[in-house]
């Protein structure tokens, strides 16, 4: 169920919700007027269909699978895509795949130069820059993830458990939810106190998050209908201040 105190619909609104609690659901259809006009959203939904496999997950399910770009941008202006690297977070923040370099398949050019991930990233960076006015350059990670479920096989879109990225803020939005089950979003004080829940149904369903305050998790997700394929579709955008 998604908490009603912590949902709200201009920018001036959710940053509110961040400077107090940070955190912030964003239904879909306020968040397609946030982001605009997305001409190719049906292609950008359907690249999801071509995602490597994760294959860092070991015995934890080889049911991830995802695709990987960094960006760096300016408090404006355009955004430059960098050369293909991995992505590395520390034990600190990842005590199951922490402390390696990670490498995943690039997200495709015509993904990441596309009208939909363009203006996810420009709404990302605007919405976040006014909350850290000093950042003057941002270092910018998307992840394509789809988790798959199969009958006796949940789906695990955080085999880390609960647990904070290492970044400064993140964007979770989702792109299709097709025969699953459950995918709560929860979210968590320094201390584990459960802050908020919620859960991400229709495409374009946000969550906005200050990383270095709260935690965040989600719920495994299972198949509705055992018998059908069934997955979820999220990007996640990560904004970090360049060192």
């Amino acid at each position: 169920m998604t908490d009603p105190d912590h949902q709200a619909a201009s920018p001036q609104a959710l940053r509110g919700l961040l400077r107090a609690d940070g955190f912030a659901f964003v239904a879909h259809r306020a968040m397609q007027d946030l982001l605009g006009g997305m001409a190719d959203w049906a292609a950008f939904a359907a690249s999801w269909n071509d995602l490597g496999p994760d294959d860092y997950l070991a015995a934890k399910g080889r049911q991830r699978r995802r695709r990987h770009a960094v960006f760096a941008a300016g408090p404006e202006g355009p955004f430059e895509r960098r050369e293909h690297q991995p992505h590395y977070q520390s034990l600190d923040y990842n005590r199951l795949q922490g402390g390696i370099e990670r490498w995943f398949e690039p997200i495709l050019p015509e993904v990441a130069e596309g009208a939909s991930l363009q203006g996810i990233l420009r709404f990302a960076r605007d919405f976040f820059t006014p909350l850290a006015p000093q950042v003057a350059r941002w270092h910018v990670e998307v992840h394509q993830f789809r988790i798959e479920a199969r009958a006796g096989l949940a789906g695990e879109p955080t085999p880390e458990g609960v647990h904070r990225d290492g970044v400064d803020y993140v964007l979770v939005l989702l792109v299709d939810r097709e025969n699953i089950e459950s995918g709560t979003t929860t979210i968590h004080g320094p201390d584990g106190r459960l802050l908020g829940s919620f859960t991400l149904t229709h495409p374009l369903d946000a969550a906005l998050v200050d990383d270095a305050r709260v935690f965040h998790g989600v719920t495994p997700v299972t198949p509705r209908d055992p018998s059908r394929a069934a997955h979820r579709d999220v990007l996640v955008v990560t904004l970090r201040r360049h060192e």
